[in-house]
């Protein structure tokens, strides 16, 4: 078994062109990512059945767990194509949009989304390629969107649109991305990320069609639409986690308000007992440099420091020229970033109220491992939930999850500071129990002998939620007969 990485940060990394043989994608596995991304918007289903493939091969060469996440393409609001390509815009000249989807040129181009004449009227302000070009509407008809060019530069064929402070009608689930989900199952992904949801009806229709399709992944709301934010929470209630989309996000609320609304989106994750990633440009010039800017390793650090459970990698690792070196990169700035984390668990467990038995021993083996400084806490957990409680806490102790069951395995790769371990239990009683755990944290150089773990458990052993018991271990001091 090789040596756990001192790392309690995840790093999700997509995989795409630079990241579809079996010799590139072991060497991101190598360098550390924790989960591979799917990106549903490019790339056919058989290339998505490819790089699986190559991952659960990479996983087996190197022994490392790394979960999978498929990433919805959403609606697609975006323009057509240009006869030539691309145009170039100038301030101050008139430029069109057509419900058609014909051919552009410098003075017009289609709409792959032509409801966006019915989402718009005069005065509205469109943002289109991340931003980079500024359209101000000035008048709407049955056919067309005209507009004059606010801020102009070069426009490529389909780039995205979306309408300065939200209000766009498309639902969240297209037909396509109904489709994926089936493909989603059908690759056993472990998470599941929606693009664009509003509501948390959004995310309740895509549990139940991810439950159709006979998956149990977990659910991450993408939170980029400015209509996300004022129903962050019913978002959370019925979601797994939360993706703080940077991107569209900071088209649709104007930048200035993306750093603060990242910290809250993190901070209410945390406080709901979800998971949150942080994504988007993170490591944007590594995609031809070899070495990331100050200004990224502070946004990086900046991310570890505010509590995000995972930090994100997008064309970096998809279709960038360093995507192993920007992995480690990253994975460097979060060991770091994590040494001078305020460890603050007294304050932390203020005011909280636990009502579940289970949940409370998790509670006290964070307590109990913060102030004994143990080694590490070792939890026997069938379905995960003990180590996300605990994981929502920093109290500065590795949390090793030895888990039967496969499944909860992969969906442990995206928890801040737990380790996924395999450990059987079947014929085996408490006393038997103990030693497994001792020799598979032996094994993987997470602890020796002498050093003092605190072990949860269940005293109905294999049974889900039944996590009733914790113990103070030294390592070595007893064997079962």
């Amino acid at each position: 078994m090789t040596t756990i990485i001192p790392r309690a940060t995840k790093i999700v990394a997509t995989l795409g062109p630079a990241t579809t043989e079996l010799a590139d994608i072991t060497r991101v596995v190598a360098a550390g990512i924790d989960v591979a991304r799917l990106n549903f918007s490019h790339g056919s289903a058989e290339d998505h059945r490819k790089r699986v493939a190559h991952l659960r091969s990479a996983m087996r060469t190197l022994g490392r767990t790394v979960g999978i996440m498929a990433d919805l393409q959403g609606p697609k609001i975006r323009i057509g194509r240009f006869a030539g390509s691309k145009v170039l815009l100038k301030p101050a000249q008139a430029f069109t949009l057509c419900a058609t989807n014909t051919l552009g040129d410098g003075a017009h181009v289609g709409l792959d989304y032509p409801q966006l004449i019915q989402d718009v009227s005069p005065g509205d302000v469109l943002l289109l390629d991340d931003g980079r070009i500024t359209l101000d509407v000035v008048e709407v008809d049955d056919a067309q969107i005209m507009t004059t060019v606010r801020h102009g530069g070069v426009l490529s064929d389909n780039k995205g649109i979306n309408r300065q402070g939200g209000g766009l009608s498309a639902p969240a689930l297209t037909p396509k991305d109904m489709e994926d989900i089936k493909l989603a199952a059908e690759l056993q992904v472990d998470f599941v990320a929606v693009s664009f949801p509003k509501s948390g009806a959004d995310m309740r229709l895509a549990r139940d069609l991810l439950h159709g399709a006979g998956s149990n992944a977990l659910l991450i709301a993408k939170i980029e639409r400015a209509e996300a934010i004022p129903a962050l929470e019913d978002i959370l209630h019925a979601s797994d986690g939360a993706m703080v989309a940077r991107g569209d996000m900071a088209v649709e609320v104007g930048d200035a308000a993306v750093p603060a609304l990242q910290k809250r989106i993190i901070r209410l994750a945390r406080e709901m007992n979800k998971l949150a990633i942080t994504a988007t440009q993170m490591m944007e010039s590594m995609i031809h440099n070899p070495n990331p800017t100050r200004a990224e390793v502070s946004d990086v650090a900046n991310a570890v420091l505010d509590g995000t459970d995972a930090v994100m990698l997008s064309a970096e690792t998809a279709s960038g020229k360093y995507p192993a070196e920007t992995v480690a990169a990253m994975s460097r700035i979060c060991v770091e970033a994590e040494k001078s984390a305020e460890l603050t668990l007294d304050r932390d467990f203020l005011n909280r109220v636990f009502t579940r038995i289970d949940q409370s021993i998790a509670m006290a083996a964070l307590f109990t491992a913060y102030h004994l400084k143990v080694k590490a806490i070792a939890a026997l957990t069938q379905s995960g939930s003990t180590c996300l409680w605990m994981s929502r806490l920093n109290c500065g102790v590795p949390i090793y999850a030895l888990t039967p069951e496969t499944s909860t395995r992969y969906k442990l790769s995206m928890f801040r500071g737990v380790e996924p371990m395999m450990i059987g239990y079947d014929g085996a009683d408490r006393d038997e129990l103990q030693s497994r755990v001792e020799r598979a944290l032996m094994d993987c150089n997470a602890v020796r002998a002498g050093d003092m773990i605190v072990l949860t458990m269940g005293e109905a052993i294999g049974k889900t939620g039944a996590t009733n018991t914790m113990k103070i271990i030294r390592v070595g001091e007893y064997s079962a007969p």
